[in-house]
């Protein structure tokens, strides 16, 4: 399907031909929602993971549910500059680091997540909220595929339609 006037998706809903796609996705929101992680908190990744991929579909889905979690609009506006925002604890600013170490390329000859990234992020988040919170940053990126190529509509929850 090509992108008409109206139609913003580029390809219908791929679970339609890919019907595992929904148990994919059901495993993945059962693996970050163990409640070691806030999940304010994986909102907040979520939404700079999409603000860093530049998808709208991504960034207003997320935004939603930090809404809807009563998230303020100033942190949900500092999200993307997070890095001089007084309104995140330090828990959260380590998460957003490490997002941002995850999807963005690293220096040359460096590591993506140091290992000083790595101990910073680890004082914050035992070692089951650290594995949630590695799987909801992979959780993201396996949306990051559908969300760029696929273009779904832009909503701000998953029960709205969101692919023609």
């Amino acid at each position: 399907m090509t992108n008409t006037s109206s139609s913003l998706s580029r390809m219908p809903d791929p679970g339609a031909f890919v019907p595992e796609l929904a148990d994919i996705s059901a495993a993945l929101f059962r693996a970050t929602g163990n409640r070691s992680v806030p999940r304010s908190t994986m909102s907040l990744v979520h939404l700079r993971a999409g603000q860093i991929v530049g998808n709208t579909y991504l960034t207003v889905l997320n935004t939603g549910f930090l809404r809807k979690a009563g998230v303020s609009e100033e942190r949900i506006t500092a999200v993307s500059s997070w890095q001089d925002a007084l309104c995140f604890t330090e828990a959260e600013r380590a998460a957003l680091a490490l997002v941002e170490a995850t999807l963005q390329p690293a220096p040359h000859g460096k590591e993506r997540v140091s290992d000083e990234l790595y101990a910073e992020v680890a004082k914050h988040y035992d070692e089951k909220a650290l594995a949630t919170l590695t799987i909801a940053i992979g959780q993201i990126n396996f949306f990051i595929a559908l969300a760029v190529i696929g273009k779904p509509r832009p909503v701000t929850s998953l029960a709205d339609e969101q692919w023609d």
